[in-house]
């Protein structure tokens, strides 16, 4: 079967531009792509692109999709249609479900399941110990055999530096990545915003930027020690970009990524008591807002990735102290980007694109997330010119809990495809 998406535009890295072109995409691959002029669609499915922006499907390397066990805030179904409702055709989930996707059988539940119920290719994440615990490591080459890319303890920091220095060392035994959140647990207990101008505002105990950055630097000499591919999860702080940054300028095998909500706000936006600004880690000071913006741009920080964390309203209408740490992030992310940074002139469209597709597969050694002749058809397209304010109640996630609620946003997908296949497109 052919199908020929004419008259999109995509972008030039040499022109720096948007130019306009034809996809012809055979079985599932891109086959040709061809600038200007008509091509011969005869007998092929056509989809008229006009006026969008034609795209490598967006990566996220970082979702919760909480199935098994948490179905109630989100499940494999709902979480890849609103994965695609946002653009993304890949992407890796964390391990933090219930059972923990700590053994082969929970690889390949999911996997299984991803493939009878979701729309999106869905890469799981095994955990780095035992039910996340920090006291046994698991079996890194069952899990790999199994399907598993990588190995986090994704919502808590591996507290024993002997733990991680021996998961490191598996890891790079099997050629895969550990992917660490970045926390000490000594210094966060009993808050949920960071130290700031809310925390000091309210009187709260706030949590301080070094309950990252100390995992941060301790990690980074495991992996210089190792020699395994340390991931760094969800960057927030000044602190950790300038070790990071250190640590790659002396050859440490070193990535990280950065979530939209931490490159957009910070805790002088925090209207008030409302669990919805409550994630973690906490939306950190302006200062370190521009840290790491300025971090993902010289290349500190190597993408973007949404985080996202489904929670039903009743767990987050239990109050700031007791709500779960999180937020929604699938359906708003590239317009959330987009609108802030692109539309404003500090990046090019082709920077936000390349964070969001080809860097993801580099740092991660996946077939996707790039738009040429070979490549699968994992493609999304986008109204650049499409304004909407964000309204939760039409998310396809289970869940509604985003502090983005009435933010109007430019720059909306409009189609997803995976594999030649559309698999969700707008009214």
């Amino acid at each position: 079967m052919t199908l020929w998406i004419v008259n999109g535009k995509i972008w030039d890295d040499e022109a720096g531009d948007l130019v306009t072109a034809h996809i012809r995409v055979e079985n599932g691959t891109i086959t040709a792509i061809e600038r200007g002029g008509e091509p011969d669609t005869a007998g092929a499915e056509t989809i008229d692109a006009s006026g969008l922006l034609v795209s490598a499907g967006f990566i996220d390397m970082h979702v919760h999709l909480r199935d098994p066990g948490f179905t109630h805030k989100e499940d494999i179904a709902s979480g890849t249609r609103s994965a695609a409702r946002g653009g993304f055709t890949t992407i890796a989930c964390m391990p933090n479900t219930r059972p923990v996707t700590d053994t082969p059988e929970t690889v390949r539940y999911i996997l299984d399941k991803a493939a009878r119920e979701g729309v999106v290719n869905v890469l799981p994440i095994a955990a780095i110990t035992k039910n996340e615990l920090g006291r046994e490591l698991t079996d890194f080459a069952a899990l790999k055999e199994a399907g598993a890319i990588g190995f986090s303890d994704d919502g808590v920091g591996v507290q024993n530096a002997q733990m991680m220095k021996e998961a490191m060392v598996r890891a790079r035994e099997l050629g895969l990545p550990i992917i660490a959140h970045c926390e000490d647990d000594s210094l966060v207990q009993g808050a949920w915003v960071t130290e700031g101008a809310f925390s000091r505002k309210h009187g709260l105990k706030g949590i301080p930027n070094e309950s990252e950055a100390i995992h941060v630097g301790r990690d980074v000499l495991l992996a210089e020690a190792t020699g395994a591919h340390y991931h760094v999860c969800h960057v927030s702080t000044e602190q950790s970009v300038r070790l990071i940054r250190l640590a790659k300028s002396v050859g440490v095998r070193v990535t990280a990524e950065v979530c939209p909500h931490h490159l957009v706000l910070s805790d002088e936006d925090i209207p008030g008591m409302d669990p919805n600004w409550k994630m973690n880690p906490p939306l950190r000071t302006p200062r370190d807002v521009q840290a790491v913006i300025e971090a993902l741009e010289d290349g500190t920080i190597d993408i973007i990735v949404t985080d996202h964390a489904p929670h039903a309203e009743e767990e987050k209408a239990k109050g700031v102290d007791l709500a779960p740490f999180g937020i929604v992030g699938f359906e708003t992310a590239f317009p959330l980007l987009y609108t802030t940074f692109v539309k404003t002139g500090r990046w090019s469209l082709g920077f936000l694109l390349r964070r969001m597709t080809s860097d993801p597969a580099r740092v991660f050694g996946l077939k996707a997330g790039r738009l040429e002749a070979g490549a699968p058809a994992d493609l999304t397209l986008i109204d650049l010119d499409s304004e909407q304010t964000v309204d939760p109640a039409k998310f396809l996630s289970k869940s509604r809990n985003t502090p983005l609620t009435g933010r109007r946003l430019s720059g909306w997908p409009v189609r997803t495809i995976v594999a030649g296949r559309t698999v969700w497109q707008a009214d």
